[in-house]
């Protein structure tokens, strides 16, 4: 076969799949924002803002350039078809790459391209692109607004460039793909650092076409690769803006110009220098330095993305995360400071004690100039208490109660007497955790398949979260028997069955490769490593991560789908003994084309996002509960509380009269500038500490130390508490600050608590003059974010409603006895509301009954065919408990004597929630306790038959799950723990019935499990 006949069919062939892949992503994207970081990706976007450190601008750009061709309420379904094309563009490319290194193969054992083995090449580029486009990670990042969809694609890009430039390279130019390399390299570091990964495969593609191997050449491009590695990431990306930041420094406190003055001088002279070389060298003939300097003067060019950052920043947008506005700024936000760093070769672990504490130095704005103050300490172990390669390091109580399952008390022991773990026991942890569970427990759901999406913390934990392939005796060996599960684990979309096939073809392309084509074998096994394992050693992750990893892989997973594709040609290769080529090629693509499709079937209920909205009604039902003539705070924790409110009022404009306030921001001084800004319609909010009492290493954790029993005025505590000149001087020397007294008491202005109806006018003999306010007497120390809430608090004039996500979640400051039931939101009260009405939370049942009937969205959760997983149903059914929040207003109503009110409310509750399952968690959680309170309210409203309807579905559901966990395994029961909470649950349930008068039916049920039981026995 002609080469210009194959290229052309290639090209046709690959656009073909990317139509394919494409039309498969656009079908399911979502068409609204999804949760976790999605909502603030899609605002930072749409009106360019600052998104979490280390910023995405080149991602930010191309979003902007999508949402301008729709309205704003399009601009989530606009960024997210960008994600989507952007994964389509990466098997494309995907589809080409193993292509060509299938022609590789051919090459090196001599054979003549011809039909045959084409239509084996083709097979090979479409099994193993599909492959990847189909497996759950790929599709997941696909199908919304997220960096690692565009990070694949520029992973894909670089190496196919180089594949290209393989191609060419004897050719007049070819270094123009060298250049084409080096500028997607500085533009994807505005998208995620993962491609600077590619590097040392890149590297050794050069080295093989340019010299005769070498064991000693072979060494030195790996060290040159690792040099071009640190060169970018521990040279050009925090180092231009340290070195911009000496010339700013220069221009603002010596020459009295305006900030970033000197930031632009100095880039206006890279660029002129930059320049200038390029020019020098190509006058002078001197081709390595002028490419050399091309490369580096491209990736500065796709590095400066970061400057829409600055300048953005500047501008003072509402999202702002870490304010990036001058060079000081920008460096430790692209350093991400604000999450900390793991260690990596040489450090003290969980149990090993601080020796002392660094002192370090920072240059902030202030009052025009740079000021250099003191910036967070340092803690520094001694060398008796550190390990090699730490692996168990954070300090969390949680995560150390993890390590200590770990700990064998064979290691040495440390300054404090406490027993180490040995480095074995450090290695064991790496293996099993680390790079089993939180690695290749990934890979095999990508190329083995998936048992469900519930999320696992614990390995070993045969129920939630594991590979499952779909091959009987091995899932039974690992997992038990899981056609005895019931239905919400059996039922569940991510339950995928691979049966190892896209597995046992990338083996067998990789054994394959490695036999005749060693060099490209280890090329993309670098490939393969560095953006897998290598990856595993350097996030050192602890343990109990809040959600599922494995898209941090994806480029570990494009490798190995290269090996799938070529598993193709080696089936070829075997069939190609008995039978012509061409039929050898068309059977071997035909059949191994079915395990694509296989996937896609398999994946496509799980993955398609279509038609749901939850996320975006999720964050204005939070907002629809603030009353709206009076510039509410809403108070937040998490992502999954914050983002998409973020979202719904920077893109779709919901409630931008309510200030979101988020406790996991307010401990740092940027996001505390900032809510002191007016942000639309939402008036700042008052504090009265001062800056240098809030920067970033000041006051971090705060003492509480009592030297007032007596009851004072918040303001008076507080404004000890942030004077940087009343400080208690420790027995070493330390000045510090602290609160000085527990009992603090707040005025209440009642006049403003009635006009912005914080206590409706019917209860307005509830409020006192005063609000007193109890610091718990076990707690010893003030974390930064609340010594900013008392002060908020200390400050407050009740003209302003505040609602607390989650009764408060981390300020334990005696906040919690105030706070009155608003639905999706708790209300700050000037009086205690716990002993109010002490069957139910204190609520008012005006406001919330037309809410829950008709107020509230629910993202079209009720509707058959839109996709309820793991997240969105763990969010509304435990972190949310919405069947709770219905039970409860019901309780409410009948109390009140509206019992009609009551039966409504609890049948929309069940209709709303129809489609979820009744026992949902299997231990007993805010679900349940929802749906045994509407089985109990309904019995009392004389609604039995409503009450059976979900008792005998949960209680057979209930039952099933028993015998699941009680099942045989590995000499033991499958999970003894899950079994006694849905014992629990049942019984609990059981004796709902017989109180109320189902004793019939109560009986059945006891004498199904004491019959259960007794076959135990």
């Amino acid at each position: 076969m002609e080469t210009r006949t194959f290229k052309k069919t290639d090209l046709l062939i690959g656009w073909v799949v990317f139509a394919i892949s494409a039309a498969v992503y656009l079908a399911t994207i979502e068409p609204t924002a999804s949760f976790w970081d999605c909502g603030e990706f899609i605002a930072s976007s749409y009106k360019l803002e600052v998104g979490h450190p280390p910023g995405n601008p080149t991602y930010q750009l191309l979003g902007r350039l999508f949402s301008m061709f729709g309205s704003n309420q399009q601009a989530a379904m606009l960024i997210n078809a960008m994600s989507a094309l952007a994964s389509a563009f990466c098997v494309l490319l995907l589809f080409w790459t193993i292509s060509h290194l299938g022609r590789r193969l051919l090459e090196t054992q001599k054979i003549r391209l011809n039909t045959g083995n084409a239509i084996a090449i083709w097979g090979a580029a479409a099994v193993g692109s599909l492959v990847y486009s189909f497996s759950d990670t790929a599709w997941f990042s696909a199908v919304e607004a997220e960096v690692y969809g565009m990070s694949s694609l520029f992973t894909a890009a670089v190496f196919w460039a180089m594949l290209k430039w393989e191609e060419n390279a004897d050719k007049p130019h070819a270094n123009r793909w060298i250049v084409l390399i080096a500028y997607l390299m500085g533009l994807s570091i505005g998208v995620h650092l993962l491609n600077l990964l590619t590097i040392p495969a890149l590297v050794f593609i050069y080295f093989y076409k340019k010299y005769t191997f070498s064991w000693k050449g072979a060494v030195l491009t790996l060290l040159l690769s690792v040099v071009i590695i640190v060169i970018i990431l521990y040279g050009i990306i925090p180092w231009l803006p340290r070195i911009s930041g000496w010339f700013d420094l220069l221009f603002v406190n010596v020459f009295r110009l305006p900030y970033n003055s000197g930031m632009l001088f100095f880039v206006v002279s890279l660029v002129a220098a930059l320049f200038w070389g390029v020019v020098a060298t190509h006058r002078k003939g001197k081709v390595l330095w002028n490419t050399i300097l091309l490369c580096l003067t491209v990736i500065i060019i796709g590095y400066a993305s970061f400057a829409m950052v600055v300048i953005r920043s500047s501008a003072k947008t509402p999202t702002n995360e870490n304010q990036p506005d001058n060079p000081f700024a920008l460096d430790k936000y692209l350093a991400r400071e604000q999450y900390g760093a793991a260690p990596l070769l040489y450090d003290g672990i969980y149990n090993s004690p601080y020796d002392t504490w660094k002192n370090t130095r920072q240059y902030v704005k202030m009052d025009g100039k740079y000021a250099r103050v003191k910036g967070p300490e340092v803690p520094l172990y001694k060398d008796a208490d550190k390990m090699f390669f730490p692996r168990m390091w954070s300090k969390r109580e949680t995560h150390g109660s993890f390590y200590d399952s770990y700990n064998t008390g064979k290691g040495k022991v440390n300054s404090e007497g406490k027993s180490m773990p040995s480095f074995g026991d450090n290695m064991v942890f790496f293996f099993d955790y680390q790079v089993n569970y939180m690695y290749w427990r990934y890979f095999m759901w990508n190329f083995a398949g998936r048992q469900n999406d519930i999320q696992g913390t614990i390995p070993g934990d045969p129920v939630r979260g594991n590979w499952e392939s779909g091959i009987g005796f091995l899932d039974r060996a690992r997992l038990g028997d899981q056609s005895k599960a019931p239905e919400m684990l059996a039922g569940n979309k991510a339950k995928n069955h691979y049966y190892m096939l896209p597995l046992l073809l990338g083996i067998a392309g990789l054994l394959y490769q490695t036999a005749k084509d060693r060099r490209n074998a280890w090329i993309t096994f670098l490939l393969f490593f560095l953006t897998g394992l290598a990856i595993v050693v350097y996030l050192n992750q602890p343990p109990y991560q809040p959600r599922e990893r494995d898209y941090a892989y994806a480029g570990s997973f494009y490798a190995f789908s290269i090996w799938v594709g070529l598993g193709v040609v080696a089936l070829y290769h075997l069939l190609r003994k008995k039978l012509p080529g061409i039929l050898a090629g068309s059977l071997a693509s035909a059949l191994c084309l079915f395990v694509p499709f296989q996937m896609l079937a398999q994946n496509w209920d799980d993955h398609d996002r279509s038609g749901r909205y939850t996320a975006r009604d999720f964050a204005f039902n939070f907002l629809t509960t603030c009353r709206e003539d009076c510039n509410a705070i809403i108070v937040t924790h998490g992502d999954n509380d914050t983002f998409p409110l973020w979202y719904a009022q920077e893109v779709e404009g919901i409630r931008t009269d309510v200030r979101v306030m988020n406790t996991s921001l307010l401990g740092t001084d940027w996001y505390i500038d900032q809510m002191q800004w007016k942000m639309y319609t939402s008036a700042p909010v008052k504090f009265s500490i001062p800056r240098e009492s809030y920067l970033y290493g000041t006051n971090e954790i705060l003492p509480v130390y009592e030297r007032v029993t007596d009851r004072v005025p918040a303001i008076q505590a507080v404004s000890v508490m942030g004077n940087p000149r009343a400080k208690l001087q420790l027995n070493d020397g330390t000045m510090i600050n602290y609160l000085p007294a527990r009992k603090l008491r707040i005025p209440v202005n009642k006049e403003n608590v009635l006009a912005c109806g914080i206590v409706p006018q019917k209860d307005a003999h509830l409020i006192p003059e005063y609000m007193d306010l109890d610091i718990p007497e076990n707690k010893h120390t003030l974390m930064k974010v609340e010594m900013m809430f008392l002060d908020m608090l200390a400050n407050y004039e009740w003209d302003r409603p505040i609602y607390i996500v989650s009764r408060g979640g981390d300020l334990n400051i005696g906040i919690r006895d105030y706070l009155r039931y608003d639905g999706m939101a708790y209300k700050l009260m000037p009086f205690k509301t716990e002993n109010i009405r002490p069957e139910v939370p204190y609520m008012d049942t005006d406001k919330l009954y037309p809410l829950l009937m008709e107020g509230y969205r629910w993202g079209r959760m009720e509707e058959p065919g839109v996709l309820l997983d793991y997240h969105v149903t763990y969010l509304f059914l435990v972190q949310q408990a919405v069947r709770q929040m219905y039970s409860q207003v019901a309780k409410a109503l009948i109390l009140e004597g509206k019992t009609d009110k009551a039966e409504k409310i609890l049948d929309r509750g069940m209709e709303i929630m129809k489609r979820y399952p009744l026992n949902y968690a299997v231990q007993p959680s805010l679900n349940e306790v929802g749906v045994m309170e509407t089985v109990e309210l309904y019995y009392f409203l004389e609604r039995p038959e409503k009450a059976r309807d979900i008792a005998v579905p949960f209680l057979e559901e209930t039952y099933k799950a028993i015998g699941y966990f009680l099942g045989s395994y590995k000499g033991g029961f499958l999970s003894s723990s899950d079994a006694e909470s849905a014992i629990s649950t049942y019984v609990h349930m059981n004796d709902i019935l017989k109180v109320n008068g189902d004793a019939e039916l109560s009986e059945s049920y006891s004498e199904r499990i004491e019959t259960f039981f007794k076959a135990y026995q």
